[in-house]
């Protein structure tokens, strides 16, 4: 890895340098590309699995076209392609991938640590590390490594295909986990342009897919954003349940994110279409003032 790496650290969530703040991921709080969060990446899981809902296909060629490895090539088309990935597991390996890479791997592309430990940055309590938690790491690890990156060039008739992880290995006896990254794309890892995901936010929405999306696309938001329309909602969540029921379904997460201190703002109709009207976010609300907002680290780790 690069020297910027070198500047990751577990010990600190947030270093202002000069006027530049540079956000930096911690056990309570992780780092994430705006544009991976605005595209959709990481989504509510199906209640109801219907055709073609289990797989995304996502044009990501204006977010990501100032990737390095993009800018050098010239590469103009830019999608993501894969299984649909869940805020309630996949998201939180991803966190664990991260925080992995942050603490081991400033030598290079390749970190090894006990599953333990890895389970711990994913969020999970030493009672939940079983067999069980291994079948469901190791899923998790082939749903990312099945999401490609697919950059290429008409003009030129060029184009490389990557992804989120290029292989993940565990040994049940030795209990280690081996991550290998792809190099050529390290700014999703490094982050030029991030927002700071409060970690303790997604632990009180736990279990709750819906409202956790939903708060990951509005922290990626300007900070005065125009009125958010329940169809961009829609679109965001790839939400696939009758019209009204979605309706139903955003009305309930814009309340849970009311409800741990987060949003303040007003769902209005305007020409016949329903608006989300954000008054104020509060990136980390003051957690005396949410019940039961901070739980021991025992009870809470496991609601990352």
């Amino acid at each position: 890895m690069s020297k910027k790496d070198q500047e990751l650290s577990l010990e600190s969530v947030l270093e202002v340098i000069g006027e530049n703040k540079k956000l930096i991921p911690s056990k309570n709080a992780t780092v994430q590309p705006v544009a991976l969060m605005r595209l959709g990446l990481f989504l509510p899981s199906l209640k109801r699995k219907g055709k073609d809902t289990g797989n995304i296909n996502i044009d990501a060629s204006k977010e990501l076209q100032s990737l390095e490895l993009a800018r050098a090539e010239g590469y103009t088309d830019i999608r993501i392609a894969g299984p649909r990935l869940s805020m309630e597991t996949d998201f939180k390996v991803w966190v664990g991938i991260i925080l992995a890479f942050s603490k081991y791997g400033l030598n290079g592309n390749t970190v090894e640590l006990p599953f333990s430990e890895f389970a711990t940055f994913c969020g999970y309590l030493p009672k939940d590390k079983d067999k069980s938690l291994r079948t469901r790491l190791a899923d998790s690890l082939a749903r990312l490594r099945g999401t490609t990156i697919r950059l290429s060039s008409e003009k030129d008739k060029q184009g490389v295909i990557s992804g989120l992880l290029s292989r993940g290995k565990w040994d049940e006896d030795k209990d280690t986990m081996v991550l290998v990254a792809d190099e050529s794309l390290w700014e999703l890892y490094q982050f030029d342009r991030q927002v700071l995901i409060q970690m303790f936010i997604l632990r009180q929405l736990a279990n709750k897919g819906t409202a956790q999306a939903l708060y990951t696309f509005l922290e990626s938001l300007p900070e005065k954003p125009i009125p958010l329309s329940f169809s961009r909602i829609k679109r965001r969540l790839m939400l696939t349940s009758p019209n009204n029921q979605q309706n139903r379904v955003i009305n309930k997460a814009i309340d849970e994110l009311k409800s741990v201190g987060y949003l303040d703002g007003d769902v209005v109709k305007r020409n016949g279409e329903w608006h989300l009207l954000i008054a104020n976010r509060t990136p980390r609300p003051d957690i005396k003032t949410m019940p039961g907002a901070f739980k021991t680290e025992k009870d809470s780790l496991d609601d990352a």
